[in-house]
């Protein structure tokens, strides 16, 4: 069976290759539209915390813009909100988490943050379980969704090339 998703040069070579391309594209816009949102009223809405620190650590993350890897700050931290007992693993407010080039700059995120002290966590009290630590929004949502924007606009001009050609 042939691949009749394959690319070239003016995008996917088939109408189903570029509906797929179109949908991917628009599915990405959408959701780094929607996680900037949510992570911009998670910063506009959050309540600071004290939280204690369990551990920290960085994570190699393959997909890198070169052949080698990119790194991730990890956390895990336990908090009290409202008089219930919480944990999370959220560095930043938003599900889309910013990648690092080097491992020293991803651990310079976590600087401040040693297992067993004391830190500041913020919670967006709609979503308490949630709670992250920086309290800043992250480009990383927007850099999703620019990346699929432009997959969703080599989706739609290929599947008008493809149309046309029926």
């Amino acid at each position: 069976m042939a691949d009749d998703t394959s690319l070239s040069v003016d995008g996917p070579s088939t109408l189903r290759g570029a509906l797929v391309v179109l949908v991917v594209g628009l599915a990405a816009t959408g959701f780094g539209a929607y996680d900037y949102t949510q992570q911009s009223a998670a910063v506009d809405d959050a309540v600071a915390v004290d939280a204690e620190i369990v551990a920290t650590g960085v994570e190699a993350v393959r997909g890198g813009s070169d052949a080698g890897a990119d790194y991730r700050p990890t956390v895990e931290f336990a908090y009290e909100y409202d008089g219930a007992s919480y944990t999370s693993t959220n560095v930043f407010p938003s599900a889309t988490s910013p990648n690092y080039d080097t491992e020293s700059a991803a651990r310079e995120v976590l600087a401040d943050y040693d297992a067993g002290e004391t830190a500041t966590a913020y919670v967006d009290p709609a979503d308490p379980d949630g709670a992250f630590l920086v309290n800043r929004t992250s480009d990383a949502p927007l850099v999703l969704a620019a990346i699929g924007a432009l997959f969703a606009a080599v989706g739609a001009v290929s599947t008008v090339r493809r149309l046309r050609e029926r």
